[in-house]
């Protein structure tokens, strides 16, 4: 008779506890948004660029994976609206407007004040104003400004500082929150 044996790990000295606890900080570390959602449903986005006063409604990701003509149009839909220059957006970002949204009631646009930035345009407001960094994430399309209607920008800012998934900035006179995937950090 075949018996089927199963080995279940069990750390028996403390190098090897103490590896497993890292091993499982780290796989909760990957996964700060708790995206449970990003596998069993579509991901979606209702977008206004305040600038361009372009629309666009778009299901980004399926079942665990992303669209790539519906990133490509997120590309194009948050391109430097000064110069025309397209960049690829880090989806991760796109998951972190997602969940904000999901947290805040699920409705509601998003209002874009600024994605992708070239950098020369960014070296261009640099000049202008001592609150644009030198090295800023918009130049590698992993930050955006935005509000989001019928939610207060300080509602937008607490939520996205609890998932401490990357940068968050708050502009209270300016009405509008600065997302990223960078490090964690606020301002």
């Amino acid at each position: 008779m075949n018996e089927r044996k199963t080995t279940i790990f069990a750390p028996t000295t403390r190098r090897q506890f103490l590896s497993t606890a890292a091993l499982t900080v780290t796989a909760l570390a990957l996964d700060p948004l708790n995206m449970s959602w990003a596998t069993t449903g579509n991901r979606s986005l209702s977008l206004y660029h305040t600038h361009t006063q372009e629309r666009l409604d778009v299901t980004y990701g399926r079942l665990g994976s992303y669209d790539p003509k519906a990133l490509e149009s997120i590309n194009y839909f948050l391109r430097d609206f000064r110069t025309g220059d397209v960049h690829p957006i880090d989806p991760k970002l796109l998951d972190v407007l997602f969940a904000v949204q999901q947290e805040l009631g699920g409705r509601g646009t998003f209002e874009i004040i600024s994605g992708f930035r070239s950098p020369d345009t960014n070296n261009q407001l640099r000049r202008k104003s001592s609150g644009v960094a030198k090295r800023s994430l918009h130049t590698v399309g992993k930050a955006v400004d935005v509000r989001l209607t019928g939610v207060r920008t300080k509602k937008i800012q607490r939520c996205a500082m609890g998932m401490q998934c990357g940068g968050v900035g708050y502009y209270g006179k300016s009405d509008f929150v600065h997302l990223d995937t960078g490090r964690v950090r606020f301002w």
